[in-house]
């Protein structure tokens, strides 16, 4: 029997390698997975459009207004792409000069690091398709982009899953990274996306963002609610004015199949490449490019960075060479039997999923907003502030409606907030997040999640109304109202797909005033408490054990990681204060669960970043959010700096840097106008640091030095 070691090779000679593994077999030609639809195939010219930024460049990106529609009520799909990529890229990073664009990144910033005087259009080839199973009902957004300088000799691709809930581009500022070296990049919108049914006028979002109605569109809908005639006729009458979106409503459990979406896309990938650039054997084309043959890091940021984890664990047939993520949101096992350490201090709290401790915000956060210890905070008392002038204690009532509920024995306001806080830490939150609920509150991100997940992972259809809760426009009190059309006709491109977003807010059904927005709604008892009912309703979807909890848990149950990375290298970069996934409940324990699975052949580092939280677009807001700009550090320099360490250990062999405590210098001086940020303030990563700086990862433990 003759045995066939595929070595890795240039693919200029992979040809060769093929003919002596069999390479002339129906296996080696390169045929399209079942699983994709029609492809769309888009060239960029680098001038008038381009891959990276639609044509804007980056001065365009840099522009706070959105490319405008010639018309507002029928944007066409090139508009609708041009402002998708202008809207997600902006909601990635800091776009000011002062916070580092267009310095330490940017797309005029090259493949080296070298400040350029160009735009930094990427000119190449788009190539965007669904993934589904036959039915319509999955419809998972793929898409390919090929630069013009890539090089089949030196093959690379880069994964880009969306963040969030966001659609396909919402990896675009990760994709950067993989245009700017050649690379290919596959990105996957995973099954969520910024565009929703319209479930009064039924009309529905097509894979372009353009919009018909569900019967035109049929099983071309990238989402349609599912809902039969007579249902919807009966939801309309009974709930009027609402939307569906995917990552709640589509029925799915979206996040279990994260990870296959995004092998999904490297698989495209492949195939796309093949066709391009595969050797011809009798009119057809080969698999010339092979995992033998090709660098793949699978990447992206957020839960795109937990669809990374979740892709190289799932990872049967050694498509993915590498991973580097950031901030990834990580669902760790039940019981994963792991201890997270942090300056020699026992975590006590660690590894819970994203659904349970955003639950325990959503309870918490609005309260502890008002703790006199983080009085002087970003936002903190506009925080305050905005619900006085409203003439609402909104947030003083949610206090009281928690003691009332047991939850807080504070008898001041004070001593309510600063439980409140302390309950946070308690649960899980570095003490370094403490400066960033007052604005995460005020922003509602917690009850915005905990909305979305609980519904997709609950297969929850948007006829249940899941605690009470639906999506929907309001007026300015706060009731149930029309959208403008031309913020719907947008949405595709503006919308993140977790409201409140682009004017769609989250509703109470429930209020004692009838249904209106969460925020501003009243309780049976007329007190505007932030809808407390609502929250602990979410909340016992997570710890209860009724029958609503019971099917919330069974699809958590399904989108836990088990840790193996079948010991491909990996770099994770993790903020210090991320307050929306804290390290103590993802990335640390993660690192702890692969190193007690993998053991020796683990090949796992982790590098936690001082001064540096979520939310990146936040620092790059000094006038609404004066003290991030202070305070934070771009968590997005790390990222790329993981990508080139990544790729030089997979290229040419370079070692990776240990795991460690990156020591950030905050650009400080005054809220708001805060000095413009130097390399001194984002120091480079070390090969090995510094005793003080180490992280000790062993068998099924971690150990983060203060």
């Amino acid at each position: 029997m003759k045995t066939c070691i595929r070595p890795f090779v240039p693919a200029a000679l992979a040809a060769a390698v093929l003919a002596a593994c069999g390479g002339g077999s129906d296996a080696s030609i390169n045929t399209k997975p079942a699983y994709l639809g029609a492809i769309k195939t888009t060239s960029y010219d680098g001038g008038s459009d381009d891959l990276l930024t639609a044509g804007l460049g980056k001065t365009g990106l840099a522009s706070p207004l959105a490319p405008a529609y010639a018309d507002p009520l029928k944007p066409t799909a090139a508009e609708l792409r041009r402002t998708a990529i202008h809207t997600n890229y902006r909601a990635m990073l800091d776009m000011t000069a002062d916070g580092g664009y267009g310095t330490l990144y940017g797309p005029n910033v090259d493949a080296q690091g070298t400040v350029t005087a160009g735009e930094g259009k990427v000119p190449g080839t788009e190539y965007i398709a669904f993934a589904d199973d036959g039915s319509g009902r999955q419809n998972v957004t793929l898409m390919v982009q090929v630069p013009a300088s890539f090089d089949p000799k030196k093959p690379c691709v880069i994964t880009a899953t969306a963040s969030g809930s966001r659609g396909v581009y919402g990896g675009i500022s990760t994709g950067e990274w993989g245009l700017k070296r050649g690379c290919a990049v596959a990105y996957s919108d995973k099954g969520t996306g910024g565009a929703p049914h319209d479930l009064m006028n039924d009309t529905v979002p097509l894979i372009d963002g353009t919009r018909t109605t569900a019967a035109a569109a049929g099983k071309d809908a990238a989402f349609n609610a599912g809902l039969s005639a007579a249902e919807l006729a009966a939801f309309n009458a009974a709930t009027p004015q609402r939307f569906a979106f995917k990552h709640a409503h589509s029925g799915q459990n979206a996040e279990k199949d994260w990870g296959k979406t995004t092998l999904q896309a490297v698989e495209f990938a492949y195939y796309v490449l093949n066709e391009r650039f595969g050797a011809v054997d009798n009119g057809q084309r080969l698999k010339s490019l092979t995992p033998a043959n090709t660098i793949v890091i699978a990447s992206s940021i957020s839960n795109g960075g937990g669809s990374a984890i979740a892709a190289a664990e799932q990872d049967t047939q050694g498509l993915i060479t590498g991973v580097a993520v950031s901030e990834p949101a990580i669902e760790m096992p039940a019981n994963p039997g792991v201890t997270v350490q942090r300056g020699g201090v026992a975590v006590a709290v660690t590894g819970k999923p994203l659904v349970d401790f955003t639950t325990y915000a959503n309870l918490y956060q609005s309260c502890a907003a008002l703790a006199p210890s983080i009085s002087s905070s970003p936002y903190a008392a506009a925080f305050g502030a905005g619900f006085a002038a409203a003439a609402l204690p909104i947030a003083p009532n949610r206090c009281s409606a928690l003691v009332a509920a047991g939850l807080l024995s504070g008898g001041t306001l004070a001593a309510q907030a600063e439980e409140s806080l302390q309950k946070l830490r308690s649960y899980g939150w570095e003490p370094e997040s403490n400066d960033l609920h007052a604005s995460l509150a005020a922003f509602e991100v917690a009850p915005a999640v905990a909305v979305t997940f609980a519904n997709s992972l609950s297969r929850a259809s948007v006829k249940d109304h899941l605690c009470g809760f639906s999506y929907a426009a309001t007026t300015a009190t706060g009731a149930v109202g029309p959208l403008a059309p031309a913020a719907l006709a947008g949405m595709f491109a503006s919308g993140n797909g977790v409201p409140p977003s682009s004017g769609v807010q989250l509703i109470n059904n429930a209020g004692k005033f009838g249904a209106g927005r969460d925020l501003l709604s009243f309780n049976a008892a007329g007190v505007a408490d932030w809808n407390t009912a609502g929250a602990l309703c979410l909340r016992n979807l997570v710890t209860g054990t009724d029958p609503a909890a019971k099917k919330l848990q069974a699809g958590l149950d399904e989108t836990r990681r088990n840790g193996n990375l079948r010991g491909k290298p990996t770099l994770i970069v993790h903020g210090r204060a991320d307050a929306l996934l804290p390290v103590s409940h993802t990335s640390r324990p993660y690192a702890a669960l692969n190193s007690k699975v993998e053991g020796a052949a683990s090949k796992l580092r982790y590098l936690e970043v001082t001064n540096a939280q979520h939310f990146d677009s936040f620092i790059g807001l000094p006038t609404v959010l004066p003290g991030y700009d202070t305070r934070y550090v771009p968590l997005h320099v790390y990222l790329n700096r993981a990508l080139d360490a990544m790729y030089e250990h997979l290229a040419n062999g370079k070692a990776l840097p240990a795991s460690q405590v990156v020591r950030t210098v905050p650009r400080g001086g005054v809220p708001g106008k805060a000095p413009a940020i130097t390399g001194a303030n984002v120091p480079p990563l070390a090969m090995l640091p510094v005793a003080g700086n180490a992280i000790a990862i062993t068998a099924g433990a971690i150990a983060i030095p203060d």
